[in-house]
């Protein structure tokens, strides 16, 4: 079994800046990627930030220069530093892990999710 656990959610007033925390424990044998994707009210899921094993990030367009992924691999955690918070960035933040265990050979990959954070930015 994999879990994915996030922390760091909370009330935030606007120009604030706090980093979640996401943290994959269990059965794992390979980490693809990691990511965070938001869901506001009435909205859909939608990507926020992304890093691959190899490092490589990709972001919303909306929290371009505001946002920064990080991760530590060898403790399976990933770090999502929000500044410049705005009241448009409230949402449940979820954290995913693409991962890829093997038995006998054979691979086979998933994605799992954590049950979300709530960040509300309010004055």
């Amino acid at each position: 079994q994999v879990q994915v656990v996030e922390s760091g959610g909370g009330l935030v007033q606007p120009g604030g800046s706090p980093r979640l925390s996401c943290v994959a424990s269990g059965s794992i044998d390979s980490i693809n990627a990691m990511g965070w994707y938001r869901q506001a009210p009435g909205k859909e899921r939608e990507l926020v930030a992304r890093i691959t094993n190899g490092g490589t990030t990709n972001y919303a367009d909306s929290v371009k220069g505001r946002f920064t992924i990080s991760r530590d691999s060898a403790k399976n955690t990933v770090y999502l530093q929000m500044n410049s918070l705005k009241p448009e960035d409230t949402a449940v933040y979820y954290c995913n892990a693409r991962i890829t265990n093997y038995l006998k050979g054979a691979g086979w990959t998933r994605d799992y999710w954590g049950k979300g954070t709530l960040v509300t930015v309010s004055s």
